[in-house]
């Protein structure tokens, strides 16, 4: 999921130095929109794994 937010910014870029004002601006929105996503995810992946945790063993 990084990887297409990472896409989405070099595209974003790419397009703002051409020019290309509504696909940069576009392509930005989509980029932060996954970020956000990646990070909410995470969050609970890492409290789902901390919750399920298992005792140490001895």
């Amino acid at each position: 999921m990084l990887d297409w937010t990472l896409m989405f910014l070099v595209v974003a870029i790419i397009a703002g130095l051409f020019g290309f004002t509504g696909i940069a601006g576009a392509a930005a929105g989509i980029a932060k929109i996954i970020f956000f996503l990646f990070i909410v995810l995470l969050v609970i992946s890492l409290l789902v794994n901390a919750l399920k945790g298992k005792a140490p063993r001895a």
